[in-house]
């Protein structure tokens, strides 16, 4: 995914605009950027120019593997845009947020979150303080918190998965500076949505891989789904960790820390090999170039492409397989604390959910239409054939 970083200058100010090829995925990823706004006359999402917001976006928009061009504000190409001026106030309010945000990152990282967390985390408190904008930290109270989950779901649209993550981050933030006026036990996150996750048959799953032509692409959708890997597992899958001799591969530092041993599906073998000989891969399973990982939208993108090339309506994403991997495993009669070892569940009662969706017991149970035509047909000695139509 390309995105260009253009210079505007709204309402005698300057400002860093965001043009990009609409994808749901990195259009949801900018809207969630602290204090991002949209311009309807330049249809651009854009922020307020300084060196800090900046280096702050770059890095924001690499999270998804994006390519930033952003020529235009390299030294000496912006010498027209007269320099914003800032009093002491607000200069001193600045650099006392940056040091505190400095402070929260250090503070999490000391608690071994995962790098993802702390920088989730990090910008969601970035934006409520900005929101707030109270000049001691120690000022914040619990009904800052509620009048930004306020703003932020009615004009940031945060859906319930980043508004539980708000309150964690806050959460975090009370307990690291607790002489301050927030109360952590009334901090409540919203209940988690109970949705059902779409799951493909196993026809579709394979209309699917048939349909994906590019070598690479069909290797990485069918090692997803006959291991069962979530899309940060397969993109930090090394070559070290597939061990072809042993049918098996290990996914290191999964999520909650866990490594864990999953064994190939032996039908996957000769598209491994083949995938292999024709990519010469150097380091990493998959990579985009020699050495680098590859990325998180392509794969995302292709697999829309096979999807609609296999004519399948459903939302199908790359942990759609995943979760067809284990209904599958299910409904074939394996043992539920197997698939939960294998998944690398930390509880059971995430691996249940599947138990939801499985036909395995469903399958058994017969329709009482096909119970009434069949007492029919067993009553009637003269017509064998009971249709519902006379036309089939």
């Amino acid at each position: 995914m390309r995105i260009k970083l253009v210079h505007l200058i709204l309402r005698g100010t300057n400002k860093i605009g965001i043009s990009f090829r609409t994808t749901n995925a990195i259009q949801l990823h900018i809207k969630n950027f602290p204090e991002i706004h949209w311009s309807k006359t330049h249809k651009l999402f854009y922020i307020d120019y300084s060196v800090q917001n900046l280096d702050a976006l770059f890095k924001y928009l690499r999270e998804k593997n994006c390519y930033v061009d952003y020529s235009v504000f390299r030294k000496g190409k912006l010498s027209e845009v007269p320099k914003k001026t800032i009093n002491s106030r607000d200069k001193k309010k600045l650099e006392n947020d940056n040091k505190i945000i400095r402070d929260y990152e250090n503070y999490l990282t000391g608690l071994r979150l995962s790098e993802s967390t702390v920088r989730t985390y990090s910008y969601l408190l970035r934006d409520f303080i900005v929101f707030t904008d109270k000049e001691q930290i120690g000022l914040i109270t619990n009904d800052d918190v509620r009048k930004y989950v306020e703003h932020a779901t009615m004009n940031k649209k945060y859906s319930i998965s980043t508004h539980r993550q708000f309150i964690s981050a806050v959460k975090h933030f009370a307990l690291l500076y607790p002489k301050g006026q927030l109360t952590e036990q009334k901090l409540i996150r919203p209940s988690k949505n109970r949705r059902l996750p779409t799951v493909l048959s196993k026809e579709e799953v394979i209309d699917i891989i048939r349909c994906t032509k590019n070598l690479k692409h069909r290797a990485i959708l069918a090692l997803i789904y006959s291991c069962g890997l979530r899309i940060g597992e397969l993109l930090n899958l090394e070559l070290r960790d597939i061990d072809i001799d042993r049918d098996q591969l290990i996914v290191r530092n999964g999520k909650g820390r866990k490594d864990r041993y999953i064994v190939m599906a032996k039908s996957f073998l000769p598209l491994l090999h083949n995938y292999m000989a024709t990519y010469d891969p150097q380091k990493y399973f998959a990579e985009g170039a020699p050495m680098v990982k590859y990325s998180a939208e392509s794969i995302r993108a292709f697999l829309r492409r096979s999807c609609k090339a296999a004519e399948i309506s459903k939302h199908v994403t790359p942990h759609t397989l995943r979760h067809s991997y284990a209904t599958h495993l299910l409904e074939n009669g394996t043992d539920i604390r197997y698939i939960q070892e294998l998944l690398g569940h930390s509880k059971p009662e995430t691996t249940m959910i599947y138990t939801h969706v499985s036909k395995r017991d469903l399958l058994k149970i017969e329709s009482p239409l096909d119970i009434t035509l069949k007492g029919m047909i067993k009553n009637d000695k003269h017509n064998k054939n009971v249709l519902l139509s006379r036309n089939i």
